[in-house]
């Protein structure tokens, strides 16, 4: 059962201050005008007694602080005003702030969502909202805190990959799928941005409500694979740029060597048979494909000696 927050009987504390002097002179005036008698012994006790324990009411609380009361194990309210205040004398107080705390969660090591491990963490702000609940329904927010933010990071690393193109080879994919971009694809860890970032603050902002806490903002800061895979998928990664690039570079050979075929054709009327096509597409695709300069050979005779 979730604690409503409600407000306390409080006074302008210079207003408690008169009253305290008030009593104190009391008490001074009785002890200078009988000393020796019963009654002036018990009317000095009595203001200066009463004195003392008002001075227990007395609070200061600054901005963005507030004190949550309880009275004779029960709860009757939260002073969240900044300034000087009296309240009943008697009243438990717990001090908790209200400001904006920014905290670190991780890094974690978590299996994506195609079973791989990587290292994850994030940045986190928050503060306190309702300081009756924070106090009362769970038992240490601060805790609580960290608990719920790196339920919240596992959770967001085990239902995306860390690479898109590593999501779509891999067999392992759980039956949670992850959310598909607009254009289709797969959003990834690496690549997600500001829409994970929408998720991972909307999941910590649920569970944080249960115990008044408010997210500001959650930033993943820390995304890389675990050291026992690294060197593994760099390299994976480096070939897959390498097949890529050769992919690009023979696609481009390919269209130049046909264009250049087309224009031979038309310029010198059809004289290239299939055999001198065939050369001449070898020795084209040969220059333009290899990564190494190529030395060009002369014939001197002719394409069948």
């Amino acid at each position: 059962m979730s604690t409503t927050e409600t407000r306390p009987w409080a006074l302008s504390g210079f207003v408690g201050a008169a009253v305290v002097l008030i009593l104190g002179a009391g008490g001074l005036v009785c002890q200078l005008a009988a000393r020796e008698t019963p009654a002036g012994v018990a009317g000095t006790v009595l203001f200066w007694g009463a004195a003392a324990i008002l001075l227990r009411g007395f609070v200061t609380l600054q901005p963005n602080e507030a004190s949550v009361l309880t009275f004779l194990g029960k709860y009757s309210g939260t002073l969240n005003r900044d300034g000087f205040w009296f309240i009943n004398p008697f009243a438990l107080r717990k001090r908790v702030t209200l400001r904006l705390v920014t905290q670190e969660i991780g890094p974690l090591k978590v299996n994506d969502a195609s079973g791989n491990p990587v290292e994850i963490g994030m940045v986190l702000t928050w503060r306190v909202e309702q300081a009756a609940r924070a106090i009362f329904d769970v038992e240490n927010y601060s805790r609580y805190v960290t608990a719920q933010g790196e339920t919240a990071l596992r959770s967001l690393a085990s239902r995306y990959p860390y690479d898109e193109d590593e999501y779509a080879q891999s067999h392992t994919a759980r039956q949670t799928e992850p959310l598909p971009l607009p254009e289709g694809g797969v959003l990834s860890l690496r690549d997600g941005g500001d829409r994970l970032t929408a998720i991972l603050t909307a999941d910590l902002r649920e569970r944080m409500a249960l115990a008044g806490l408010v997210v500001q903002d959650a930033r993943l800061s820390h995304l890389a694979y675990a050291p026992e895979i690294a060197a593994t998928m760099l390299r994976k990664q480096a070939a897959s740029a390498v097949i890529a690039a050769r992919r690009t570079i023979t696609s481009g050979a390919v269209n130049i060597v046909e264009q250049a075929l087309n224009e031979l054709e038309e310029r010198l009327d059809g004289v290239l048979d299939a055999e001198r096509k065939a050369a001449m597409v070898s020795n084209l695709l040969v220059v333009l494909v290899g990564d190494r300069d190529v030395t060009p050979v002369v014939n001197a005779g002719t394409l069948y000696s």
